[in-house]
């Protein structure tokens, strides 16, 4: 593999030589503009050309620091070598079918993978599909045939896709739901354990929270109506949020009093990228059912919903499915990719990353009072900012401090309900020096802001 090329061959060093973005990149974001709808954003109008390990290379030569991965797809890095060896082989065969129409071993491969990856020894199946949204659709539609139930219960500050039926679930109004209603009925919304935010404090958190959901089902909807329970382990979008310690597993406790399918939305939060398989894993959770998507296939599209066999075969022949689910060649990508996280233990660089970026960022908090919390897990970590003595949001400084960050050639993404975290989702990958040289650029942006 050449130095110029993408992938694990790309040099792994940051380079600003234009402004960003560069003069290219903007004459190419013109023509976006002019081409693509303007509801299709970007977080940063410079044009890629190639990527790989903790680097992402745009059109005008300026190659930064990726704390971003794809929003945690790119997890093994870009054009990961087993990924393109995989894919490449793939696309030389044939390039679909349609698993419906006529099956390969591809699919079945995929789903024999995360039957022995997902949490728990019951028997397991799956099916795969295309989005994450679709993995969460579709597990709504599964826990509705088994249970023969119609409510589902989501979670304060949750995040599950962009199709009706997953805005209906996701919490936040803008950008994700303004003006795109009416949303699907029968979805109910209950507290979610948010230490930094409880008001009587984070030692009481997990213990209310919890009380407060069940109640809220129990009397607003009642348990024996609620088809499925779906929480992300770690809220995304939401903020990196790690609900209280016991939380959760009073949840699921409660799910299974009652017969309720309860579903681990993994899509951001697995496949190594909380230095475990799965976050569930952290407090022992066997979810019923766990939608993936992201991370499983290496920068493919391929998303799955796996669960326990008898829930998985409540739908009818034929009710689950979609032309390109399963795709062959994104398939093949996500054993490539799976290869990959087994040779490098992913989940060990994941905690590699955790501890060499929490002492930082913790540092970095206790010198500038923007900071309001460090929290996440492995290679999934965050930071709240708030106006310094409180703990109002600071969306605008979130921002700026973001932007300072991209001019600096360091790719960072924000998030959270209030628009005031900043996430930090490198590939695992990525190395040490690269990992520290975008610490130091955040810090120097920070003490700027300040």
């Amino acid at each position: 593999m050449s130095a110029m090329s993408g992938g694990p061959g790309l040099p792994q060093e940051r380079r600003v030589v234009t402004a960003i973005p560069g003069p290219k990149s903007q004459e190419l974001h013109a023509r976006k503009q002019a081409a693509v709808a303007d509801g299709v954003g970007n977080v940063l109008p410079v044009y890629v050309k190639r990527a790989g390990g903790g680097i992402v290379e745009d059109v005008d030569g300026n190659a930064l620091i990726d704390f971003g991965s794809g929003i945690a797809v790119t997890s093994v890095g870009n054009s990961a070598e087993a990924v393109v060896r995989r894919a490449s082989a793939q696309l030389a065969e044939f390039t679909h079918t349609c698993f419906m129409v006529a099956p390969y071993e591809g699919y079945v491969a995929v789903a024999e993978e995360l039957a022995k990856l997902t949490p728990g020894d019951h028997a397991k199946k799956s099916a795969l599909f295309n989005s994450g949204a679709e993995a969460v659709e579709n597990a709504v539609k599964i826990a509705r045939a088994y249970t023969g139930r119609q409510a589902v219960v989501v979670f304060d500050h949750g995040y599950h896709g962009r199709t009706n039926l997953t805005m209906a679930l996701t919490s936040k109004s803008m950008p994700y739901k303004h003006s795109f209603g009416p949303f699907a009925p029968e979805v109910y919304r209950v507290p979610v354990a948010y230490p930094y935010r409880w008001l009587t404090g984070p030692e009481n958190c997990a213990e209310e929270a919890a009380a407060q959901a069940v109640d809220q089902i129990s009397k607003q909807v009642g348990a024996g109506n609620v088809a499925a329970i779906i929480i992300e382990p770690l809220l995304g979008e939401g903020g990196f949020i790690e609900p209280a310690k016991g939380f959760l597993p009073r949840i699921a406790e409660f799910a299974r009093e009652n017969g309720i399918v309860f579903v681990a939305d993994e899509i951001q939060s697995g496949f190594c990228r909380t230095g475990q398989w799965f976050a569930s894993e952290d407090e022992g959770l066997v979810p019923d059912l766990i939608t993936t998507a992201k991370g499983i296939a290496g920068g493919l599209p391929l998303a799955a919903v796996t669960g326990r066999a008898e829930i998985m075969d409540a739908a009818h022949a034929g009710g689950l499915g979609g032309t390109y689910g399963g795709n062959p060649v994104a398939c093949a990508a996500a054993l490539g990719a799976i290869e990959t996280m087994r040779e490098l233990d992913l989940n060990a660089r994941a905690r590699r990353i955790e501890e060499v970026m929490k002492p930082r960022l913790r540092k970095m908090a206790e010198n500038h009072g923007l900071i309001g919390e460090v929290r996440g897990r492995g290679a999934m970590i965050a930071v709240e900012l708030v106006e310094p003595g409180t703990t109002t949001p600071a969306p605008q400084q979130t921002a700026a401090l973001a932007k300072a960050c991209h001019q600096a050639g360091l790719l960072v993404l924000t998030t959270g309900t209030y628009g005031n975290v900043m996430r930090f989702l490198p590939p695992l990958v990525i190395g040490e020096d690269l990992l520290n040289e975008g610490l130091d650029i955040l810090e120097n942006a920070l003490a700027e802001l300040a």
